[in-house]
């Protein structure tokens, strides 16, 4: 049996074959009324086979100042927490990779939205957002260099393809 924590089996695994490392996910959302829609995930592929999981269901809706009922987080809200889920995965597999354990990892997210051009009420304003932050906090009790094998990096790229810094 391996000692391995499971996120560095999952580097070692990825390393080994290089097929391993290849995902498709999919989400399929139905519009259900008004301003809300569900969201539903099951499956995805690794390496072209399908994988069936279990289901999962996100609920979408809108603040009441913007016509909905906050019955669920807004689309916004969801993407922030998804780029939340993403930095985490990303630091503590690269944490992993490297044999640096974490004791804490957290991450504060907030963006800035501008209706008007997600409405088109003004072309001046572009759809989406306009400005995401993000404040990290870490804690670890390592010290020094990796203790892994030192490699080159791509920059600070998570797995949505976006740089963060």
């Amino acid at each position: 049996m391996s000692t391995c924590p499971p996120s560095r089996r999952a580097v070692e695994a990825i390393s080994d074959d290089t097929d391993v490392g290849r995902f498709r996910f999919r989400a399929e959302t139905e519009w259900e009324d008004a301003l809300k829609a569900t969201t539903t995930i099951d499956a995805f592929e690794q390496a072209g086979e399908k994988i069936h999981t279990r289901e999962f269901t996100l609920q979408g809706d809108e603040p009441e100042q913007i016509l909905g009922e906050r019955t669920a987080p807004n689309a916004v809200e969801l993407l922030l927490g998804a780029l939340g889920s993403c930095l985490s995965v990303g630091y503590a597999a690269n944490a992993a990779a490297m044999d640096i354990e974490l004791d804490d990892l957290r991450f504060e997210i907030e963006g800035d939205v501008d209706l008007r051009g997600f409405l088109g009420i003004s072309e001046d304003v572009r759809p989406g957002y306009e400005t995401i932050r993000c404040t990290t906090y870490v804690s670890t009790d390592f010290r020094g260099t990796t203790r892994g094998t030192a490699r080159p990096r791509r920059g600070d790229v998570a797995p949505d393809g976006c740089y963060h810094h």
